[in-house]
């Protein structure tokens, strides 16, 4: 492509490379100039105009983005996604319903050093998506970019992003209660707001006491495809009450702890084949935490193990939630 200032009588068939307003009438940039506009500019008293000329071996930015798109998700409705039509060089990727963003992050990352005027930016991996949501944005920066780099960065990423949709239908939910422990009214309201958001219902709640063998007894005969527990008192250690009540209930603890703060005290574990996940008191909040990212994984049937839960350290300091018993900072920092 060749980009500057051309004389108006070269300027026909070429790309305007800035919007220009003439007397009310506004000629928009990457407009291919024609006749008319040429005879626009030139009344206006221009001589010359800074466009882009395509070479043979080019391709349109809205064609090449089509192509780019289209490789990067080729079947939309198997991957759960919905491709807009290209405009001004760019194709959204938007959701078709809840899910989470499943993306190949190393051919991704080699689609976008293929040629500075390709680009892909996307949610981070694993987000949680609703219906409408954009998990990506293919843009060809520059109205135009070379044919063979286009087919280049199609081969490196095919069918590199896809939305894993929610598999699990119903969750059931064990709350324990200590003397004096906080009122889990609200705490229903919040968790069946998540798994709504997720396309699941919340199948049961049972009360229990805050003790190993009635969680163990509850967590037994728990309708759904998903249990659920939030204790009175935090799970402190993974011989406290909620990890040692699903190991007697016949089940296993794959993980306890995680760094993801709000979040830290989550574990995961499975039941009779059915993942169960420990909550943090900070589920209690409708603000995002760490039992998010664990949670909207294992509705959507992706795997979550301890070194998944591992890596999610980075990028896992979250916003601090107002109502926090503890939070992060207790006093003011000194003055410098």
């Amino acid at each position: 492509m060749k980009f500057g200032a051309l004389p108006l009588v070269e300027a026909e068939g070429a790309l305007l490379a800035h919007s220009v307003d003439l007397d009310g009438v506004r000629l928009r940039k990457g407009m291919c100039l024609g006749p008319e506009e040429i005879a626009r500019l030139r009344a206006s008293g221009m001589a010359e105009v800074i466009c882009a000329r395509l070479d043979p071996d080019d391709l349109h930015e809205d064609a090449a983005a089509a192509r780019l798109a289209s490789a990067l998700v080729p079947d939309p409705p198997a991957a759960g996604l919905r491709l807009t039509s290209p405009f001004t060089g760019r194709v959204n990727v938007l959701a078709t319903g809840p899910g989470v963003a499943v993306l190949d992050v190393a051919a991704i990352e080699a689609f976008n050093a293929v040629h500075p005027m390709i680009t892909l930016a996307t949610v981070p991996a694993f987000r949680q998506m609703a219906e409408g949501g954009m998990v990506a944005t293919v843009k060809v920066i520059s109205f135009a970019v070379p044919e063979a780099d286009v087919a280049r960065a199609c081969a490196l990423a095919p069918a590199a992003l896809r939305l894993a949709p929610p598999v699990l239908r119903r969750a059931g939910l064990v709350i324990t209660r200590v003397p004096g422990g906080p009122d889990d009214t609200k705490a229903r309201r919040v968790i069946a707001a998540r798994l709504a958001a997720l396309g699941m219902e919340l199948a049961e709640v049972r009360e229990v006491p805050h003790r190993s063998g009635d969680l163990a007894a509850a967590l037994a005969d728990l309708p759904g495809d998903l249990a659920l527990i939030l204790t009175g008192s935090a799970t402190m250690d993974i011989d406290d009450v909620a990890p040692a009540a699903l190991r007697q209930a016949g089940g296993r603890i794959e993980r306890f702890g995680m760094p993801v703060d709000p979040g830290n005290l989550l574990f995961v574990g499975s039941l009779q084949s059915r993942p169960v996940i420990g909550l943090p008191g900070c589920a209690r909040s409708p603000a995002l935490n760490g039992a998010d990212w664990v949670l909207s994984r294992v509705a959507c049937g992706l795997p979550v193990s301890a070194a998944d839960i591992a890596g999610m350290g980075v990028g896992g300091l979250l916003k601090e939630i107002p109502e926090r018993r503890h939070p992060r900072a207790t006093r003011a920092p000194a003055d410098d």
